[in-house]
């Protein structure tokens, strides 16, 4: 995922947020340790009507990143890119109705020409409600906040192939389960999300991203909002309110975050305020007119808003949870049944 720009060397742009009378933090003071110390008020306090969700399986998932960790880093060009995708392709074929596959070269912040693989996996596709879902599935070339062997990539266990291995659980269970016609759920597996550095700037992230919100798989493509995964698989994460998510799709972030307590995980998705992130979500916002939120393992923590193995040789599959891999995986499903009766 992209770098902070808490510090020289990270690339989170931190933006007070302007926010209204209307909007949803009643104070985002901090405290002596720079962290929010003031929750988010919750203003739609509608509960949808029931609905029967079916169990998300974190045990399959969790083996979905593992096949991932495998294939080794799955860099752009490199042979586990190819093979990665090949094996992600087969999994959404055998879940979803359509798959739409975007064989590209993108160019990086250094104006190398980079392959780039985007998969994009349809469930109903005539309905006119959607969801999209979306995260990357690329390794860091550069191990750059590592002590050591710090330009050389990264394992990406929970940084890319988290995100797939809960998305790809859910397509397989709704397959199993069915879902009403009147929903529709697309999950977008981007590529070269994480080949860019500070230096190059902004833009030099998310690139398969911006290559898909300006070249959807279908021409006109809406959707009635999005929601990222990024770093979803970790023992301990916390997944707080993001702060351009809180900006420009507020109402959908409290949707999510109140379906989580309704599954049962209210404490992995804190009514906390937290910094606003560059990462995939703003693509879709900004060039696809999709209102978007992600959800991302952040501490409160401006100076250090990432766990400690982000972006460094630990990114391996000690660190995944399956507890963390549920949380998330049933979370969405709670969204996307509830959508299914509800709107």
């Amino acid at each position: 995922m992209p770098q902070s720009f808490v510090s020289i060397m990270n690339k989170i742009r931190i933006v007070a947020l302007a926010l209204s009378a209307s909007v949803f933090i009643a104070s985002c003071g901090t405290n002596e340790n720079g962290q929010n110390k003031n929750p988010v008020v919750v203003t739609d306090t509608t509960k949808p009507a029931p609905v029967s969700v079916p169990a998300f399986d974190a045990d399959s998932a969790y083996v979905y990143v593992d096949k991932q960790v495998a294939m080794g880093p799955r860099l752009p060009g490199s042979p586990a890119q190819a093979k990665c995708a090949a094996w992600m392709g087969g999994m959404l074929k055998k879940a979803c109705d359509t798959v739409y596959k975007q064989d590209v070269h993108v160019t990086g912040g250094d104006g190398k020409s980079l392959p780039c693989i985007n998969l994009i996996g349809v469930i109903n596709p005539k309905a006119t409600n959607r969801i999209l879902l979306l995260t990357h599935w690329d390794s860091r070339p550069w191990a750059d906040e590592d002590t050591k062997d710090k330009d050389k990539p990264i394992l990406a266990a929970d940084d890319g192939g988290s995100g797939v291995g809960v998305l790809l659980e859910l397509a397989r269970t709704i397959k199993a389960h069915g879902l009403p016609a009147s929903v529709g759920v697309d999950i977008l597996l981007e590529d070269v999300e994480d080949y860019g550095k500070s230096a190059w700037g902004e833009n030099s992230y998310c690139l398969g991203t911006q290559y898909w919100a300006t070249h959807p798989h279908v021409a006109g493509y809406k959707a009635s909002f999005a929601i990222l995964l990024d770093m979803v698989g970790a023992h301990g994460a916390q997944f707080p309110m993001e702060g351009f998510s809180m900006q420009n799709a507020g109402n959908i972030q409290q949707k999510v975050w109140q379906a989580a307590g309704r599954a049962g995980y209210s404490s992995y998705f804190p009514f906390v305020p937290a910094d606003e992130i560059t990462d995939d979500h703003v693509p879709v916002t900004r060039l696809a007119g999709i209102k978007a939120i992600d959800i991302i393992n952040l501490t409160t923590d401006a100076e250090h808003p990432f766990a400690p193995h982000w972006h460094t040789h630990a990114d391996v599959m000690n660190i995944i949870d399956k507890s963390t891999l549920k949380a998330v995986g049933q979370t969405l499903l709670q969204v996307i049944y509830e959508q299914s009766v509800n709107n």
